[in-house]
Parts: C-alpha cells; structure tokens; sequence
C-alpha cells in the first residue's frame, strides 16, 4: 500500500499467511532476520499522527475502539475517531483564536493605531466558547462511565436474595443458592452490559454479626466491595418484616461513596414491606420491586441503576462525548483559563491580562487535538495501545 494513501501515511506492505501459532512465529522469525523489527505499542497509530493522517483525540480513540467493551462504548469510540471531539474543539479554539489575534494586534501594533475592540465584541466569542465548554465538560461524567464501567455492589441481609439477583441479572447461575442464610462467603465479582455501560456486579456475603471466622472474613470483604461501588443495590426482603440487621446493612448503604437504590425482592410473594416503608431505610433512594425468582422489575431495575450511577447519555450520542479523564483535565483547565479572561474583559484590566489567558486556553485546548504536544504525553498515551496498533 503506497503511501501517503495508507493508515501510516507511509508505505505499507501486508504479508498474508496460514494461519496457526506456528506458522505465524515462523514468518515472523523470517521477517526480522532480513530486517524487520516488531512495532511498539501504538507505534502505527503514532505514526499516522505524525504524518497529519490523525489528530491526537482521534489516535486515541483507535485504543478505546479495540478496547470497548460494549457495543454503545464502540460506537463513541468511532464517532470520536471520525473527528466528531476534534470539530467540536475546534470550533471553541476558533471563537477563542479571533479575540486572541485581535488582542495581540491592538498590543504589538499600538503605535500603528490598530482599533481597539469593543468589550461586546470581544465578549460574544468568549461567551459562546464557554457555554460549548460547558456543554461537553457536561457529558464527561457519563462519557468516562462508558469507557471505564461502573462498579454495584449488591448487598443486604443474608437470605435477602442478593446471590439469586446476580444470577437473573447475569441470566447465569453463577452464584450458588440455598434456602439458607450465609451461602455466600466472598465476594463474588461478575461483568455485564448495564444497557450499554460495562459494569461489574459484586454480590457480596450478607452483612450480619457473626462469630463464625470466614462469615466474618466475607462481612469485611463486603464492607470493602461498598466503599468501592459506584451503585449499591440494598436488597430487602419484601416477604419478611424489616430487622434490625436490614437496617444495619441500610446504615452502611447511606454512609457507602456511591449511590444507593433499594430493590424490594420476593415481590412474587404476599408482600409485608411496602416501597414507603423500605424508602425510610435509605431516604432519597428509588425503590424497585422485583421478583428475582421471576424475572419480574429486573428491567426497571437495570434502567434505576443505569440512570443513578450518571450514565445516562441524553443527547449525547448524537453529539461529542468526552470519555477520556486527560480530554476532560484539558476542557476544565480551558475553562477556568477563559473564565478569567472574560472576567478580565468585564473588569476592564489590561490587554496583556486578557491575552495571557487566552493563551492559556488555547494551550490546554491543544493538548487534546495534538496542536501542543510533548514527547512525555505521547509516550504516555501510546503505551496503552496494544502492539500492532
């Protein structure tokens, strides 16, 4: 493949082959003794950047591409290597790139009496730039969400009925299940699609006093799987009257860094507690029946799920989503540069203030298409790529 029409911009030759293990290692052996060396992480995709042929947000949407895990993670990933974030930042970096050439004009060519800008003109870009700052700095939260998945862990009462959810949820008898209490004694960590969004579901021992040493083991474990959990799914038994231990385990949902929703289970029997009464275990949390044994609410309760941890798109999809943590640094790091500068304009400080910023702005909003760049940052970003990328 001749380049500059190549992935590479370079020229490109593909060596086709039998396939196995064997026959694979063989033509390879073959190709580095007449030369030939294996490629670094990224290093095809890295290349393409260099030759023009990518930009930076755009080469690095390549290893969330092959790295997706769902199907809506892939499809973000290929609207973000199609230039969608790159147009987006683009069009900011314009608004921002005319104030700025106006301002360094009216400084470096004062004596040559270049006219100052009024403050509405200088002010309705800048404006605009903030509010599409805002705008995607918006989708950051769900957009990394479906790059990196979401953690939920499942806990409540031994009996509750946490390990038959994992299973219905999986649709998969992964977890064992016995009629009686303590069945499980570790967490129990399984992926799935969260409606787009990979998540891990943890489905941990019931959380009860014990003076038996592995239930006390798997409590603590327990205990561990909340402070990590993105969501925490309380389980209540809604055949039984509440306990004292289903009110022990609600004290630990509320005090937990995630959100909390509480699935009202065994719905398919004659129902004691009431959604008003499992509300008060954890206030502000949604409340679900469901039937485990049944399958009855598991869909209302992946939506519950799905729309508290954050992931929710809205329109996103049609639009830029932020996924990446170092897209979503550079965006606020713009956005504080610019709203300084525009707090500069209002207060009408000098020119040079202003420039300075604006600097700034168009600096951090660089880093994320490629315009300002070190070697440290591609190295960074090029290392997670796997070999042959």
């Amino acid at each position: 493949m001749r380049g500059p029409r190549s992935y590479t911009g370079q020229d490109v030759v593909e060596i086709s082959g039998h396939g196995g293990t064997v026959s694979v290692s063989e033509t390879l052996r073959l190709a580095i003794a007449a030369g030939a060396r294996q490629a670094e992480r990224g290093e095809m995709t890295l290349r393409a950047f260099l030759a023009g042929k990518l930009d930076l947000a755009q080469a690095e949407a390549v290893a969330d591409a092959v790295q997706a895990r769902t199907p809506t993670g892939l499809s973000l990933a290929v609207r973000q290597l199609g230039g969608e974030l790159s147009r987006r930042v683009s069009t900011i970096r314009q608004d921002v790139m005319a104030v700025y050439a106006h301002l360094e004009a009216t400084i470096d060519f004062a004596e040559d009496d270049v006219p100052v800008p009024s403050r509405e003109s200088l002010l309705a870009p800048l404006r605009r730039a903030q509010t599409q700052l805002a705008v995607l700095l918006a989708t950051a939260h769900a957009g990394k969400l479906h790059r990196i998945g979401v953690r939920i862990a499942l806990v409540g009462r031994p009996n509750a009925g946490k390990s038959s959810l994992l299973n219905a949820l999986l649709q998969s008898d992964r977890a064992i299940v016995t009629p009686f209490a303590g069945t499980t004694r570790d967490v129990i960590e399984e992926s799935i699609d969260l409606l787009g969004v990979p998540a891990v579901l943890a489905d941990t021992a019931g959380i009860s006093k014990t003076e038996d040493l592995v239930e006390q083991l798997g409590v603590e474990r327990s205990r561990s799987a909340l402070s990590t959990a993105g969501v925490v799914v309380l389980l209540v038994d809604a055949s039984a009257p509440l306990t004292e231990n289903d009110r022990d385990v609600a004290s630990l949902a509320r005090a937990a860094p995630g959100v909390a929703v509480i699935a009202l289970n065994k719905c398919d029997l004659p129902r004691i507690v009431g959604e008003e009464e499992a509300s008060s275990l954890v206030p502000g949390a949604a409340v679900v029946r469901i039937s485990a044994l049944t399958g009855a609410g598991l869909e209302m309760l992946r939506t519950v799920i799905y729309q508290r941890s954050g992931a929710a798109l809205g329109n996103a999809p049609e639009a830029a989503t932020v996924t990446s943590q170092r897209h979503r640094d550079a965006l606020e790091r713009a956005r504080q540069a610019l709203d300084e500068a525009i707090q500069a304009i209002e207060t009408d400080l000098v020119a040079d203030a202003v420039s300075t910023d604006l600097r700034a702005t168009l600096s951090a909003l660089g880093e994320i298409t490629g315009e300002n760049v070190t070697d440290e940052l591609l190295t960074t970003i090029f290392s997670r790529f796997c070999i042959g990328k």
